[in-house]
């Protein structure tokens, strides 16, 4: 299978792979939330070519991940925001950066601290079952065919 024909596949994990699967998307979506919204801002913050940043933040948008929004005229320039489809990529960060944590632990500690607003408390991501609630580990679940991989 080639790269390209990756979002013609019947495995949603390979068509999202088309679009989040090199190297640095998952960064500049890291920084973007950050908070970061300026090309400048990403560039200073991965340390990469204009051009690996310009053409992330072009996928990124071309795929409804990012808006671009104006912010000046004369020159114009552009800030990123996350859309809905971006704010909905959180859970899969958070499960990267506790991986993460787990096997790739920094000496000093974590970087971030993330804290849930709702209760106060630091947390480390979960999954759970979206009927029960009980968590979910790759033992706890099966997986059959669905209709989608016979279409």
């Amino acid at each position: 299978m080639k790269w390209t024909e990756l979002p013609e596949q019947p495995c949603l994990i390979a068509r999202s792979v088309a679009i989040l699967g090199d190297r640095w998307t998952m960064l500049v979506l890291r920084d973007a939330f950050a908070g970061l919204r300026r090309f400048d801002q990403f560039q200073e913050s991965l340390g990469i070519s204009r051009t690996i940043v310009a053409d992330r933040l072009n996928l990124l948008v071309e795929e409804g991940v990012l808006e671009k929004r104006p912010y000046q005229q004369h020159p114009p320039r552009y800030e990123y925001r996350l859309t809905s489809k971006g704010l909905d990529l959180y859970p899969i960060l958070l499960a990267i950066f506790d991986w993460g944590r787990r096997y790739y632990p920094i000496e000093a500690g974590l970087p971030i601290i993330h804290t849930h607003k709702n209760c106060g408390h630091d947390f480390a991501p979960v999954t759970t079952c979206s009927h029960c609630g009980d968590p979910v580990t790759a033992h706890d679940v099966t997986a059959r065919r669905g209709p989608g991989l016979y279409s």
